[in-house]
């Protein structure tokens, strides 16, 4: 299964570009998957309900199904976060998994980097220094101005982040996933 790591700082719009990719990936004939990784507390389950309460009692996971989809929840408890390799291990074989998140991590990345406001001292309004630098990871930077990426030789791929199509079509000609005409099936 391929990879691509969506990165970007807080607010940059990393969850409303992946949101959009996702039908432009599947209009082209892509199976797709996701991992978002939080780095704060969250739960997905509900207190009171049965689930919720099998994990509070001890549980180390919990399957819970239905006629429509099933969601399996595991406690780590005193446990280490898992390598991203080992979540990807756990899903079903897809075309491609957008991995939103993990921005250190070495895999194809696309950065999302918003200009916006510029303020003094700031090279973004969204948190931080560009992530592309140093990083030869990233294969292209989604942004709100990419004629202020640069030219430079080692600037990657500049793509306007509100062109979803392109940046769909960019990611299946990098990736070499997909095929050139919308609707056919992916070819992995």
């Amino acid at each position: 299964m391929r990879t691509l790591g969506i990165a970007g700082w807080s607010g940059s719009g990393k969850t409303t570009l992946v949101l959009k990719l996702i039908p432009a990936l599947r209009f082209r004939g892509l199976r797709v998957s996701t991992i978002k990784h939080a780095h704060h507390r969250f739960d997905v389950d509900t207190p009171g309900k049965d689930s919720y309460e099998h994990r509070r009692a001890g549980a180390e996971e919990v399957l819970v199904a239905s006629a429509r989809r099933w969601a399996l929840m595991r406690e780590l408890r005193e446990e280490h976060e898992p390598p991203l390799e080992e979540l990807v291990a756990r899903l079903a074989p897809v075309d491609l998994v957008l991995v939103e998140g993990y921005k250190r991590f070495p895999q194809p990345k696309l950065v999302v980097h918003r200009f916006g406001a510029e303020r003094p001292g700031r090279e973004s309004d969204t948190g931080g220094p560009p992530l592309w630098r140093g990083d030869p990871h990233v294969i292209a930077v989604a942004t709100d101005r990419p004629e202020a990426i640069g030219a430079a030789a080692d600037a990657p791929a500049p793509l306007h982040l509100d062109d979803t199509d392109g940046i769909a079509d960019f990611i299946c000609g990098s990736l070499e996933i997909g095929s050139s005409e919308h609707g056919d099936r992916a070819s992995v």
